[in-house]
């Protein structure tokens, strides 16, 4: 979650095992709860998980989607984003007239960021 703070900006809380139960023992340091509050009003909420648990699947069939119409933000999350990541679709203008990415990041999570035309 540091990293997309480091990217996305905002308030980051983290609650680990061992802050809700202090006999958390091996788990102590995993976290339970976090979450992340960017300026730009995105909220991610983020959590490991334990051993006993059954993990879900890296990816999942899901995508972390972000939009908008404030260009110099938007791809200045997707610089940090990409960083470490790999390119899936290069963030260029599309022929619905957006500016339009995809990206997997470094922890392999897929992005997709779609930069809306300023309105006239």
């Amino acid at each position: 979650m540091e990293f997309y703070q480091a990217v996305l900006g905002g308030t980051l809380e983290i609650a680990t095992f061992g802050d809700m139960d202090p006999d958390a023992g091996p788990i102590a340091d995993l976290v339970m709860h976090s979450s992340l509050e960017t300026e730009a009003g995105y909220v991610i909420f983020a959590s490991d998980t334990p051993p006993g648990m059954p993990a879900p699947q890296h990816g999942g069939g899901m995508t972390v989607s972000i939009s908008g119409d404030e260009v110099d933000r938007l791809r200045g999350y997707w610089e940090g984003l990409a960083e470490g990541g790999r390119i899936d679709v290069p963030l260029e203008q599309q022929m619905w007239g957006d500016e339009f990415g995809m990206l997997t990041d470094k922890f392999g999570t897929p992005w997709m960021v779609d930069i809306h035309p300023a309105a006239s």
